[in-house]
């Protein structure tokens, strides 16, 4: 096992940062490669190089002498940011992932796993609150988020042409709303349970906070050591079509509020802003292939996940001396 060479794209960003963490644990050898080094401790990762992968050059710089590609790096965001940005994240992603797939397959690489996202399925699929949950093969017809979704779909295709035509073993896994600790919880690109239990660690006991929509859109939310478990067992599988990863734990953005809130041990007032983006009205996983498939599906619980997350994002705040004084500091769950 140690002598297996994995390389992580986006090891600077969440998801990257915690699978090299865990990669590391099970005794492998392994690269990092971000245009970015990670922003709130540094990589576990044997080496961490920045390189653009947007450019053919250094993909073939960041492959060489690698057996494992787990290919998480993209230009993503919260719902505000992959709304108001169709063209450039489409440029840069599909850059990005029609480059690493064929320098992985001049460079002789054993398994690549790209990843998707729950974007890619079809939007007249999750128009109800209480949608029936998605599975895999509810991307077609397709009907993908614009830009991000329709990215992502693209590429799907291409890992599959990349395996019929070439015999790259490939990997798809579709990301369902990962959160937790030592992800971005401000600055645009942050997503739901990051910047509510930002807004909620900065407010005062009765104090009003924002909501974007009418709070009665719903998702799913998955907690990122739950995410990179299900990675490392799908990379270890033989399956190479796409596959759910998230859970089947349905919430509203209100109920989201209201949980985070009773973490934190307050009672807010809810102010809904309706021109702000709110994304589909409903979405939710189907676990079923991916229970089948890997005889396992995420466990960790709303509440708890959460819990881990709030406390995180309020000790970042609190050092960073961005916490009101009278705020209350009892955290529960």
């Amino acid at each position: 096992m140690s002598q297996e060479r994995i390389l992580v794209t986006g090891a600077g960003g969440f998801i990257g940062h915690h699978l090299v963490k865990r990669l590391k644990r099970d005794g492998f050898w392994v690269r990092g490669v971000d245009i970015k080094s990670p922003e709130y401790e540094p990589s576990d990762a044997d080496e961490f190089e920045l390189l653009d992968l947007r450019r053919w050059s250094n993909c073939l710089l960041a492959i060489r002498g690698i057996n494992e590609v787990y290919n998480l790096a993209a230009d993503m965001g919260g719902i505000g940011y992959i709304t108001a940005a169709h063209a450039s994240i489409s440029h840069n992603n599909t850059l990005i992932n029609t480059h690493m797939l064929e320098a992985a397959r001049v460079q002789g690489v054993t398994r690549f796993l790209f990843s998707s996202s729950a974007c890619v399925y079809a939007q007249n699929k999750q128009k109800e609150t209480n949608v029936t949950p998605l599975k895999e093969e509810d991307a077609y017809p397709a009907d993908a988020e614009k830009g991000y979704g329709w990215e992502k779909l693209w590429a799907e295709q291409l890992c599959q042409y990349y395996f019929e035509d070439y015999g790259l073993d490939t990997r798809i896994v579709r990301f369902h709303n990962v959160y937790g600790p030592f992800g971005t919880y401000e600055g645009g690109k942050e997503k739901a349970p990051a910047a509510i239990s930002r807004k909620v660690a900065l407010l005062n006991d009765g104090d009003e906070i924002e909501i974007w929509g009418d709070g009665q859109q719903t998702r799913s939310f998955m907690h990122v050591d739950d995410c990179v478990e299900g990675l490392v067992r799908l990379m270890a599988s033989n399956y190479v079509d796409p596959l759910n990863l998230g859970t089947e734990e349905l919430i509203s953005i209100d109920g989201l509020v209201d949980l985070i809130s009773k973490i934190a041990g307050k009672k807010l007032i809810k102010r809904h802003d309706v021109n702000k983006p709110q994304g589909v009205r409903g979405r939710n996983s189907d676990n079923s292939r991916l229970r089948q498939v890997l005889a396992w599906e995420p466990s960790i619980s709303l509440e708890h996940g959460l819990a881990l997350t709030y406390n995180w994002i309020q000790s970042e705040l609190s050092n960073a001396g961005r916490i009101p004084k009278k705020v209350a500091h009892a955290v529960h769950g």
